[in-house]
């Protein structure tokens, strides 16, 4: 592991955000070179993964993410959260270690082996038609609500590994067989790519995050009894480099400098789960206010909105925005943590932005449905 200079907040902050948004041709290749893209079907104005990408691909329209897949080597996979990864990423996630019954397990015990036979003898299999074939019983799905126990199962089985997704029909997930996996990698092996992905991901990373990310995860190798020594070993190495600024040790990819990093002249306003804003104790220390996702908090709890979409500028979070319904279009509201910046180039970039924003959304999505 190689110690770097000297660094403060302030340097974090350029390197956070200079090294967030690689530019791509296309929405596939873009996945390629983040190495993972949330997904959240929450549109707020958009969409997470629509959210994400429009920063980071060049005339991006939401939806292009759900177009380009089916043709793509892109897997649809839960890493420590849902959504989309390069395949030699999401092969090392299986198998998955043993964990305890799902309750749809509990509830329907035969019923994997007979959604796994009905869609292993098909190209594709829809959610709708399979709970046609199988029945429409239901069961308690992952957020509480109820759930088809056909489709609850489905997600069992991608969890697993025995199916994938092969593309989306108006955002529902259609699956196929799974596709053949290389030759099993050990244990120590998956562990260190997977880690590797994080790191690249999120850095500068907080080593506690990565303990928390890896425990998320939980592969081989990554699981409670291997998990201190895997981190450790990976933390050690001579791809990461590490500074403490504050009393907090960052990590990030030894072939990386935080030092060299610039500024630009861009406002961003960000989805809630875009990779420079999702590690809420990294934002917390770096930008200096406590930053939260409140879609599911209590109406009346809520201090940011439903939700709020961090912004950006310069190397700064300064403050959010919010998007609510307003005719047929949707109306942008801004708000600042402390003071406004005055000066007349923010004003210039948060119209620019908000323009492109309300742009964005009022395309819509591209689709390949049927009118």
């Amino acid at each position: 592991m190689r110690n770097a200079p000297a660094l403060d907040v302030g340097t974090l902050r350029r390197f956070a955000v200079a090294r967030a948004f690689p530019q791509s041709p296309d929405a596939a290749s873009a996945v390629e070179r983040i190495g993972f893209v949330q997904y959240d079907p929450i549109r707020a104005p958009a969409c997470a993964q629509d959210l994400i990408l429009r920063h980071r691909v060049d005339g991006y329209r939401a939806g292009d993410l759900d177009l380009a897949y089916p043709a793509s080597t892109l897997e649809e996979a839960y890493l420590h959260v849902y959504g989309v990864m390069p395949a030699p990423h999401a092969h090392a996630l299986h198998p998955r270690n043993a964990t305890a019954p799902w309750r749809v397990e509990r509830e329907h015990p035969t019923m994997a082996r007979r959604v796994l036979r009905h869609a292993n003898a098909r190209a594709e299999t829809h959610p709708r038609a399979l709970a046609l074939a199988l029945g429409t019983s239901s069961t308690t799905g992952g957020w509480g609500g109820e759930s088809s126990a056909t489709t609850r199962v489905l997600d069992l089985l991608h969890w697993c590994g025995r199916l994938r997704v092969a593309r989306r029909d108006a955002g529902i997930r259609v699956y196929a067989p799974a596709r053949a996996r290389p030759r099993a990698l050990g244990s120590a092996v998956r562990a260190r790519l997977l880690l590797g992905l994080l790191l690249r991901l999120y850095a500068p990373l907080p080593a506690t995050t990565l303990r928390q990310l890896a425990y998320m995860v939980g592969v081989a190798g990554l699981d409670n009894e291997r998990r201190a020594h895997s981190i450790q070993a990976f933390a050690h190495s001579r791809d990461v480099a590490h500074a403490t600024v504050d009393g907090v040790r960052y990590l990030w990819p030894a072939d990386e400098d935080p030092g060299a990093a610039g500024i630009d002249e861009r406002v961003r306003i960000l989805a809630p789960f875009d990779p420079l804003t999702w590690d809420r104790r990294r934002f917390e220390h770096l930008w200096g206010w406590g930053y939260r996702f409140e879609a599911y908090t209590p109406a009346a709890k809520r201090v940011y909105g439903y939700y709020a979409l961090p912004l950006l500028w310069r190397d700064r979070v300064v403050g959010y925005a919010n998007a609510r319904a307003a005719g047929e279009g949707f109306a942008l509201s801004t708000h600042f943590v402390g003071a406004k910046p005055r000066d007349a180039a923010f004003r210039r970039a948060l119209d620019a932005e908000v323009d492109a924003l309300t742009r964005f959304a009022r395309r819509g999505r591209r689709t390949t449905d049927p009118a």
